[in-house]
C-alpha cells in the first residue's frame, strides 16, 4: 500500500508542472522563439531570433524579458544586433576579434528605446516589453540578430543550443526543447519573390502561475445597491510575508521622494492592507433597469514601486455574452471555445488609461459596464451578478468565499421582466373588475 500512494506522490509531481501550465481561458497561449539561419560564416552562422507572444491577455512587462540557452558545443556569440548578453565570459583565448560573449550559458535581454540606429533590429529595443496578442499583435514580438561562431556550417552539423530559459520578467515560464521545423519563408518588399531562411527551429515557453509565485498576485471585493454590505478582499489573500515592510497611506514615508523608484530585483513596496496584494479588483453591482443592469469595474494599485503599461483584465461571467456598452476601457471577448461566450478582456484605451500608476491618488483605473439581460437566466439571487473568475495580466485573482458575497434581501426587487408582466396582469384584472 505504501508503494502504490509513494508511486502515486511520484506520478503527481511529474504531472503536475506540465498540467498547471494549461490555462483554460486561453488553451494555444504561448511565446514560440523561432531562430532563422539567414545566413553562413566561415565558422558559423547568422540568425534571426524571432520572440512571438501568443498569449491573449499575459503581457510581458518592465523591466522585459530575459531569455537563455546552453550551446550545444563551444559556440561564441561574434556579435549581437538589436540586443545584448548581460555578461560577456572569459574571451582570453581570442586575440584580435573579441567575441560578444564567450559563456556557454549565455544571457539575452532586450536593448532600450533611442538606442544608435546602426545597434538596432526589426522590432527590437522595447526595453523588453511585449504586448499580449489579444491586446495589441503589432507590439507582441521582439527580435534580435545573432552571429554565432565556432558552430556548425550546414544544416548537418549545426547543434540546436538546449535548457532555454525565458524569465517574463520575474519566474513562470517553462521552455521545451528546440524543435526543427520547416523553413520560414520571407516576401521581398515588392511581394514578387520569395525567400526562405537556411534553416530553422522553434522553442515553445507556456507560463504557469503556480511556477511564478506561491500565492496571487490580486484579490477582488463585491459590493452591490442592493445590499450595504462590501465584501472585502479576502484577509492575507496574496500572503502577509510583506506585512512588517509595509507603508500606511497616510504616513510621511508614503510622500516621501523616491517611494515609487523601483528595484533591480521587483521587490515590491506594498501599501498596508489587510489583505497585502498589489493588486485589487472591485467589481459593484451599481444599477438594474427593465433590459439591462449596469457593473462599475475599479482596479487600485497597491504597489508604490510597480506601475502598469497596457494592463489587461479579464472576467468571466455568463453575461458577458451581452455586454452593450463598456464605457471606459477597450472590450474584447475571448472565446477559447466557440460554443461558450462567457469570457471578456478589459484594457486600458491608448494614451487615456493604458497605464495604471503606482499606489497613490492616481493609482486606480475605473469603468462601467452596462449589459443586457436574459430573461431565461439573469437574477441577482445566490451571487449570480459576480465574475466566476477574475485574471489581472494573466494571472488570477483570488475571489471571495461564496458565502460572504453580498446577498439578495428577502423583499428586494428580484426579476423586473417577470415582475413588470406580473403588474400589467394585475391592472388589466382590476380593469376588467
Amino acid at each position: 500500500m505504501k508503494s502504490i500512494c509513494g508511486l502515486a506522490v511520484v506520478l503527481f509531481l511529474v504531472v503536475l508542472p506540465s498540467a498547471v501550465a494549461y490555462d483554460p481561458l486561453d488553451p494555444t497561449g504561448n511565446i514560440t522563439i523561432k531562430w532563422d539561419i539567414v545566413s553562413w560564416t566561415a565558422d558559423g552562422y547568422v540568425a534571426a531570433v524571432t520572440m512571438s507572444n501568443f498569449q491573449m491577455y499575459r503581457s510581458i512587462v518592465s523591466p522585459g524579458w530575459t531569455l537563455g540557452w546552453q550551446w550545444a558545443k563551444k559556440e561564441v556569440i561574434w556579435s549581437m544586433v538589436g540586443a545584448q548578453t548581460t555578461e560577456q565570459g572569459d574571451c582570453s583565448k581570442f586575440k584580435g576579434n573579441v567575441p560578444h560573449c564567450c559563456m556557454r550559458k549565455p544571457v539575452v535581454v532586450d536593448l532600450l528605446p533611442g538606442v544608435p540606429y546602426n545597434q538596432q533590429f526589426s522590432n527590437c529595443c522595447k526595453a523588453g516589453v511585449m504586448s499580449a496578442w489579444g491586446q495589441d499583435p503589432t507590439n507582441s514580438i521582439s527580435a534580435f540578430q545573432v552571429s554565432v561562431g565556432l558552430a556548425g556550417t550546414s544544416n548537418k552539423t549545426v547543434k540546436l543550443p538546449t535548457n532555454f530559459t525565458l524569465l517574463g520578467p520575474g519566474p513562470g515560464y517553462t521552455c521545451g526543447p528546440a524543435k526543427v521545423v520547416p523553413s520560414t519563408v520571407y516576401l521581398t518588399p515588392d511581394h514578387r519573390r520569395k525567400t526562405q531562411a537556411l534553416m530553422t527551429w522553434n522553442v515553445t515557453c507556456t507560463y504557469s502561475q503556480f511556477l511564478a509565485s506561491r500565492n496571487p498576485s490580486c484579490c477582488v471585493s463585491f459590493s452591490s445597491f442592493y445590499n450595504e454590505t462590501i465584501t472585502p478582499c479576502p484577509k492575507c489573500a496574496c500572503g502577509c510575508q510583506n506585512k512588517n515592510n509595509c507603508v500606511m497611506s497616510d504616513s510621511k514615508q508614503a510622500h516621501r521622494k523616491g517611494i515609487n523608484t523601483p528595484r533591480k530585483d521587483n521587490t515590491p513596496l506594498l501599501q498596508c492592507t489587510h489583505h497585502m496584494c498589489p493588486i485589487r479588483v472591485h467589481w459593484h453591482v451599481k444599477l438594474n433597469y427593465k433590459d439591462y443592469w449596469r457593473v462599475k469595474i475599479a482596479v487600485t494599485n497597491f504597489n508604490y514601486r510597480m506601475n502598469y503599461t497596457q494592463w489587461t483584465l479579464v472576467a468571466q461571467h455568463p453575461n458577458l455574452n451581452s455586454v452593450t456598452q463598456v464605457f471606459s476601457f477597450d472590450y474584447k471577448p475571448l472565446v477559447p471555445y466557440e460554443a461558450i461566450n462567457d469570457t471578456g478582456m478589459f484594457y486600458g484605451m491608448k494614451f487615456y488609461n493604458d497605464l495604471l500608476m503606482e499606489a497613490g491618488p492616481l493609482g486606480n483605473v475605473q469603468s462601467e459596464v452596462l449589459l443586457g439581460k436574459n430573461k431565461d437566466t439573469f437574477t441577482f439571487k445566490q451571487g449570480w451578478a459576480f465574475p466566476r473568475k477574475v485574471y489581472f495580466n494573466g494571472d488570477e485573482c483570488l475571489l471571495p468565499p461564496p458565502d460572504t458575497y453580498p446577498f439578495l434581501p428577502n423583499a428586494a426587487y428580484v426579476n423586473p421582466i417577470a415582475i413588470s408582466t406580473m403588474a400589467v396582469s394585475v391592472l388589466m384584472f382590476m380593469l376588467i373588475l
